[in-house]
């Protein structure tokens, strides 16, 4: 199957799904509860998404800022500019095709910085692994400050991932995941060791080459603590916006930080699932508001503003990046200053 046609028909079939959890989600209202639904999203303090806007920024900022410190011990040091412009256009990119941005971002510092894109491959899966083993921490941070709320959650979600029709647990599903998990190992083992002569497998190796080196840049950091510090102050960010975001709505302005590490726990899982977030960000957000007795209706409401909150965002602060990346670079840092 053509490469091209291949990623459309994923973005379409995750897009597809996004679409559907937007359905589901506003048909979870009981019909009861349409008014206060409306209700919630007419009486919003749409202001609030200034210092949401400055506080999410500043995470895209930071998150630029970390990303640098990766790149030291391979001998490069981008201009935060660039680099904060290639994260933003990087975040814009996805909204249209999932991880579509990864490979842009990359893009953009190989053509700006001279940086290999090989390389910074390498730091974007240094990257994720570290957001992921952060994600993990909020999750447990967010079960001991609400275990009956996240522990039961958690539970219903592992349900309807592994139980058969009858409520049952199904091993017969947790073997088809596993059997699958290795049989991709298997085969990407026997194509590496049989067609190794094949220039696609070249470049392959030279990726994972590449990837490997970013990976132990973490290990060889010379800024170890600086790469931590900008690490938890993400999260206090994403924290501090999600909880913010809370006193857009009437009948969530009570909730606390507790609430919003709950919240946020779930709702990066949305974020990875559709493209953007879109449906399963606020589907997940209102669940968990739900679990602490906010009506599906409202939750339903304030998921949906926070999600569209960052989507603007990314909107604008990517767009913005798109246009000021050349005019830097032909204006700025043509005229003697590395902008460094």
């Amino acid at each position: 199957m053509n490469k091209r046609l291949a990623s459309l028909l994923k973005y379409l079939v995750f897009l597809g799904l996004g679409i559907f959890l937007i359905w589901w989600s506003l048909h979870q209202i009981p019909d009861k509860d349409w008014g206060a639904f409306k209700e919630s999203l007419r009486n919003a303090n749409y202001w609030l998404i200034i210092p949401v806007f400055l506080i999410l920024s500043s995470s895209h900022l930071v998150r630029a800022l970390r990303w640098r410190v990766l790149m030291g011990p391979m001998g490069y040091k981008p201009s935060v500019p660039n680099t904060f412009f290639a994260v933003m256009i990087g975040y814009l990119a996805n909204l249209a095709v999932p991880r579509l941005g990864e490979v842009l971002k990359c893009t953009i510092l190989a053509r700006y910085e001279k940086v290999p894109a090989e390389k910074l491959v390498g730091t974007i899966v240094a990257e994720r692994a570290v957001d992921v083993i952060s994600l993990l921490i909020v999750f447990i941070l967010a079960m001991v400050s609400q275990y009956d709320v996240v522990g039961e959650f958690g539970s219903q979600l592992l349900r309807s991932a592994f139980e058969n029709k009858a409520g049952h647990f199904s091993v017969a599903r947790v073997c088809i995941a596993v059997g699958l998990i290795l049989a991709v190992i298997i085969a990407i083992r026997i194509w590496f060791n049989q067609f190794a002569h094949l220039q696609i497998v070249i470049l392959v190796k030279k990726i994972l080459k590449g990837v490997w080196e970013g990976l132990s840049s973490i290990k060889n950091l010379k800024q170890k603590k600086l790469f931590i510090f900008y690490t938890v102050v993400i999260w206090i960010l994403y924290i501090g916006g999600t909880w913010v975001g809370f006193t857009a709505t009437q009948g969530t302005g009570h909730l606390g930080v507790q609430t919003a590490l709950s919240a946020l726990a779930f709702a990066s899982v949305g974020m990875i699932v559709t493209p953007g977030g879109i449906g399963a960000y606020a589907l997940l957000l209102a669940k968990v508001l739900e679990m602490n007795n906010v009506p599906i209706a409202i939750g339903v409401a304030n998921g949906t503003l926070q999600w569209f909150a960052q989507f603007i965002i990314v909107l604008i602060v990517g767009l913005i990046s798109l246009g000021l990346l050349p005019f830097y670079n032909k204006h700025y840092r043509h005229e003697g200053n590395p902008g460094n």
